[in-house]
């Protein structure tokens, strides 16, 4: 049986109307983000793809923090809190092409997810590095949202990623998504760590990831 999505993704998707929910996902804008950037505070969404609390979570909330900071609304996504189940390539959701409806016929808690990525003016991404890539759980998300990419064209995007020895080509992955989707790559923090708190020791890097949020908020509404 279909998993529906959870009881927080049903609230945050009640925030949003069924008409002006319908007008996202067809890649509409709904009244209420039409409104001049300087009405309303940007909002800057973060994924975080770690299955644990530790350094990932840690530097993705410090970037989010710069970008309050400066003024724009944030939120962290924990993909581990979340039931999202692998891309079966269906191909469904691909009718269209650029012009897609923005359906997923999965029934999952990317249904609840899909809203927020395409409110968020602006998108960070946070991993560990797993044999010098991204993680498992980052990568499904991405797959899923075959659905809405095309939507995303032209929204600022940084990330950040921690490892134990080296970053190999994790923020490469992350800046090759970023590139397919046609968002505008702002910027990366890295950092090697193996404990879970090891990274909140190192100040300079606390200093880079605030640097990096307010520039994403300055991209999103120069």
């Amino acid at each position: 049986m279909a998993m529906q999505p959870g009881a927080q993704d049903r609230e945050a998707i009640k925030k949003v109307s069924q008409e002006e929910r319908f007008a996202l996902l067809k890649g509409e804008v709904p009244e209420f983000m039409g409104r001049s950037k300087v009405d309303r505070p940007a909002k800057v969404l973060g994924i975080c793809g770690s299955p644990r609390k530790g350094n990932t979570e840690w530097m993705l909330r410090k970037l989010l923090d710069g970008a309050k900071k400066a003024g724009a609304e944030t939120e962290i996504i924990l993909l581990r809190e979340k039931n999202i189940k692998a891309c079966d390539g269906c191909l469904t959701c691909e009718a269209g092409g650029k012009d897609r409806k923005g359906i997923c016929r999965i029934e999952d808690d990317m249904q609840g997810i899909y809203p927020k990525l395409l409110e968020a003016d602006a998108l960070l991404f946070g991993t560990p590095v797993y044999f010098e890539m991204l993680s498992g759980l980052l990568k499904n998300f991405m797959d899923r949202t075959c659905p809405i990419w095309p939507r995303l064209e032209g929204k600022p995007a940084g990330g950040i990623a921690v490892a134990e020895e080296g970053i190999g080509k994790a923020i490469e992955n992350l800046r090759t998504y970023c590139s397919v989707c046609e968002m505008r790559w702002v910027g990366s923090v890295t950092a090697l760590a193996k404990d879970p708190e090891e990274v909140a020791q190192h100040e300079d890097i606390e200093r880079q990831l605030e640097r990096l949020g307010k520039r994403v908020v300055a991209i999103v509404t120069e």
